[in-house]
């Protein structure tokens, strides 16, 4: 698999875990939403740098 393709599954997967997550246990607290999506965001970034960037 390309790193295009993996790229694109990882920010498929980023998205279906924040709209879950915000539909589920964060519908109306919105300043710990946004905390929890930005810590989310900041967690794949990492992963995808870390990991996936060094190939």
């Amino acid at each position: 698999m390309g790193r295009t393709a993996v790229a694109i599954i990882g920010l498929i997967v980023m998205i279906a875990l924040i709209v879950g997550l915000d539909v589920v246990f964060l519908r109306h607290h919105f300043v710990v939403r946004l905390i929890v999506n930005v810590a989310i965001v900041a967690v794949f970034a990492l992963f995808y740098f870390l990991v996936l960037h060094r190939r």
